[in-house]
C-alpha cells in the first residue's frame, strides 16, 4: 500500500490475517453473523423481556412457525431447536479448529479436544472393554451434546433443553433400544440371562426374573427423570434467587436494598455450584449409556 504523508510517498506492507484465506474459518464467520443478525432478535422476541414466574423460562417458545405441508403438524423452529442446533454446532466447530492444524505441541484448542476424546474414550473402555470400541462415535457424540446442552443452557436468555422431560425421554429410550436390539442380535435368547443371576435358588427365579425384567424396563425413565430433574431443579432455584434480589433493590426501602447481597451471593455460589452440574450430569449420563451397553455386550449382572 502507497500513501503521501508530508508530501513523501511512503509504502507500506500490510500482512494479511491467514485465516481469511481459510474456508472453514469463513464459514463459521458467516454462521455467526447469520445467528447475530437473524437468530438472536427473533430469540429474544420469542423469549419476552421479562420473566415472573420461575417455571417461565422453561416454555418452548415458537421463533418460525413451519407447517407439515402434508399431513398438517406443527414442526415450528422454537427456541429449544435453536439451543439443539448450537450444542450440535458449538462442540463441532472447537473439535474442528482444533484438529485443522495437529502440532507435536499442542495448541490450547488442539489440547481441549484431545482431553474431551481422552475422557470419552478411557470412560467407555473402563465401563465396557474392548467390545464397546465400534460404540465410541455413539457415545462421543450423546456426551458432547448433553454437556453443551447443559452449558449452553447458563448463558443470560438461554434455553436449556435438557430441563424438558420428552427430549431426556427421547433420548434415553433411543438408548434403551438400541442397547436391547443389540443385545438380542449379539446374543439371541441368551440375552434373558440378563434377568436371571447365576445361583438363584430354582424356587425364586420367577420372582427374581420379573423384578430384574422392571428395573431393566425403568432405566429409560430413571436415566431422564435424572437429567430433566437437576437441570429443572438448578435454573428454578437460580431464578427465584434472582428474583428475590431484583425485589428487595427495587423496593425502595433503606433497609430492604443492602439485604439484596444475600441473594445475589447465593447466585454467585449456585451459579458456579449449577456449572459443575452440568457437567457432572453429561458425565453421569454418558457413564449409565456406557453400563448399559456393557451389560448387552457381555452379559455382566
Amino acid at each position: 500500500m502507497v500513501f503521501t504523508q508530508f508530501g513523501k510517498k511512503t509504502s507500506m506492507k500490510i500482512k494479511v490475517n491467514k485465516y481469511l484465506k481459510n474456508p472453514m474459518y469463513n464459514i463459521t464467520l458467516f454462521i455467526f453473523s447469520v445467528f447475530n443478525f437473524i437468530l438472536i432478535p427473533n430469540y429474544l422476541f420469542a423469549s419476552g423481556s421479562s420473566m415472573h414466574s420461575p417455571i417461565e423460562q422453561f416454555v418452548v417458545k415458537t421463533i418460525f412457525e413451519i407447517k407439515d405441508p402434508f399431513f398438517g403438524f406443527d414442526i415450528s423452529f422454537t427456541n429449544a431447536s435453536l439451543f439443539m442446533v448450537l450444542a450440535s454446532i458449538v462442540p463441532l466447530i472447537i473439535l474442528g479448529f482444533g484438529v485443522r492444524a495437529a502440532e507435536t505441541v499442542p495448541g490450547k484448542l488442539q489440547a481441549i479436544s484431545e482431553m474431551i476424546f481422552e475422557f470419552v474414550e478411557n470412560l467407555l473402555l473402563e465401563n465396557t472393554g474392548d467390545s464397546g470400541r465400534p460404540y465410541f462415535s455413539f457415545i462421543f457424540t450423546l456426551f458432547l451434546l448433553v454437556l453443551f446442552g447443559n452449558l449452553l443452557g447458563m448463558l443470560p436468555y438461554s434455553y436449556t433443553f435438557t430441563s424438558q422431560i420428552i427430549i431426556t425421554f427421547f433420548m434415553a429410550i433411543v438408548i434403551f433400544l438400541s442397547v436391547t436390539i443389540i443385545g438380542i442380535v449379539r446374543h439371541g435368547f441368551g440375552f434373558l440371562s440378563l434377568f436371571l443371576p447365576s445361583g438363584t435358588p430354582l424356587i425364586l427365579q420367577p420372582l427374581l426374573f420379573v423384578i430384574e425384567l422392571i428395573s431393566y424396563c425403568i432405566r429409560p425413565i430413571s436415566l431422564s427423570v435424572r437429567l430433566f430433574a437437576n437441570m429443572l431443579a438448578g435454573h428454578t432455584l437460580l431464578k427465584v434467587f434472582g428474583g428475590l434480589a431484583v425485589m428487595l433493590i427495587g423496593s425502595g426501602s433503606i433497609y430492604l436494598a443492602p439485604v439484596a447481597i444475600l441473594p445475589i451471593a447465593a447466585i454467585i455460589g449456585m451459579t458456579a455450584l449449577e456449572v459443575l452440574v452440568a457437567v457432572l450430569q453429561a458425565y453421569v449420563f454418558t457413564v449409565l449409556t456406557c453400563i448399559y451397553l456393557n451389560d448387552a455386550l457381555n452379559l455382566h449382572h
